[in-house]
């Protein structure tokens, strides 16, 4: 049953280590990373996982294909059966099934590829000319008395930027130059209604868009006319094309470009609620100043009306009589002072005569010694034994003789 080679030196893998060796020969293959392959979508499975499996298949081949949940939550837009797309990614192995797969980082609908490129070109061309240059883009006016609307008359996109202009600022004036949108005639459409609006109209400030789409579906604001239309506009202009991961050389070109028609709408006016708000806040402001002026023209009257009255004969008469009066406070006080002096110089006097009063130092203990003629004795040479003296105390005089002498020592 088995042919029995005994003997042979043949390496035998597992199939485990086959499919991994496969693996590793296909991701390292540069020729294999970063590709872009072209075709339908079938057999699509998006579980709960949030990864994405399908197939990519043409007339004669087919090839498995797994978007992991990283990328995925990426994606523009939804898959589905039947769409045909370019995938960009990296041939790998599914060890488990030894199946080979393309892993998908980045996808887009078919024949996207060449208009990008051309995209990039026309941008590149453009960008070079200084179309884009931030230099030459205009403010948009804060409070516009009228704004004009290029657009499709018949498409949601409209209807949306009447409702926004509408209910943020219901005073402006709208005035809608129509276009097609989409197809051959659009960017010729755009052009022109463009013009109409810059000729006839004069607005404030143009809004310009449409809803999302495909890059084909947008490519009208791709347009090089278009796109030179919109850098030469009279009224600045404000792009509005698709949703905010769209871009288009109408928003490089535009003066200021919003993520969505909505979006272009917001940028335009005002909202009435803020417009209010500043005027009530205005109006606090004025009445305060107001206030403050009048307040400071009452100030200045009074100072006026002071410098009058001081060139007035009665204020000087006046002022004149007041400092009469301060000089003759002054006098009244210096000559009351001069006599308190005077007072306490006196008083002070009178205590010293009254100190030296012979009768008030007796009354202290000191008496005072007369010898017959009434001359006052000071010192024993003046005495002599049994010599009779007076001695003058505080309350009388005293009548002795000299019984003893006693020099003081």
């Amino acid at each position: 049953m088995f042919d029995d080679q005994s003997g042979t030196s043949d390496l035998v893998y597992s199939v485990s280590d086959l499919n991994a060796y496969i693996r590793a020969l296909l991701e390292s293959n540069e020729n294999l990373i970063n590709i872009w392959v072209e075709g339908e979508v079938s057999n699509l499975s998006q579980p709960r996982s949030g990864h994405i499996y399908f197939t990519l298949k043409d007339e004669n081949a087919s090839v498995r294909c797994v978007i992991w949940r990283t990328h995925a939550s990426r994606l523009a837009g939804a898959l589905r059966d039947g769409m045909r797309v370019e995938a960009r990614g990296s041939v790998s192995v599914y060890e488990g099934g030894g199946q080979y797969q393309l892993d998908i980082d980045g996808i887009r609908a078919a024949g996207e590829g060449r208009l990008y490129q051309e995209f990039l070109r026309l941008k590149e061309k453009l960008a070079a000319e200084g179309l884009f240059d931030e230099n030459r883009k205009r403010p948009i006016p804060s409070h516009p008395k009228i704004v004009g609307i290029v657009t499709s008359p018949t498409g949601a996109a409209l209807q949306d930027m009447l409702n926004t202009l509408r209910m943020r600022y219901p005073m402006t004036e709208v005035i809608l130059s129509p276009a097609m949108v989409q197809g051959e005639a659009a960017p010729s459409q755009i052009v022109n209604a463009l013009n109409r609006l810059n000729h006839f109209i004069h607005p404030d400030v143009i809004l310009i868009g449409r809803g999302g789409g495909s890059l084909e579906d947008l490519w009208a604001f791709n347009d090089e006319q278009v796109a030179r239309a919109v850098a030469a506009s009279e009224a600045p202009v404000i792009s509005g094309v698709g949703h905010e991961t769209d871009f288009t050389l109408t928003d490089l070109a535009a003066d200021l470009r919003a993520p969505t028609p909505t979006g272009a709408a917001v940028f335009a006016v005002p909202d009435i609620a803020d417009v209010q708000t500043n005027l009530s806040g205005l109006k606090v402001l004025f009445n305060q100043t107001m206030e403050n002026y009048l307040d400071e023209c009452a100030l200045e009257l009074r100072e006026k009306n002071n410098r009058l009255a001081n060139l007035s004969p009665s204020w000087l008469i006046k002022e004149r009589m007041q400092r009469l009066d301060n000089y003759s406070l002054k006098t009244d006080h210096l000559i009351e002072q001069y006599f308190s002096q005077r007072h306490q110089r006196l008083e002070l006097a009178k205590e010293k005569l009254t100190s030296f009063n012979p009768h008030n130092i007796l009354k202290r203990g000191f008496a005072l010694v007369e010898d017959k003629d009434g001359a006052v004795i000071t010192s024993i040479q003046q005495v002599q034994l049994g010599q009779d003296v007076t001695v003058h105390v505080s309350n009388g005089s005293i009548f002795a003789d000299v019984s003893g002498i006693k020099k003081k020592e």
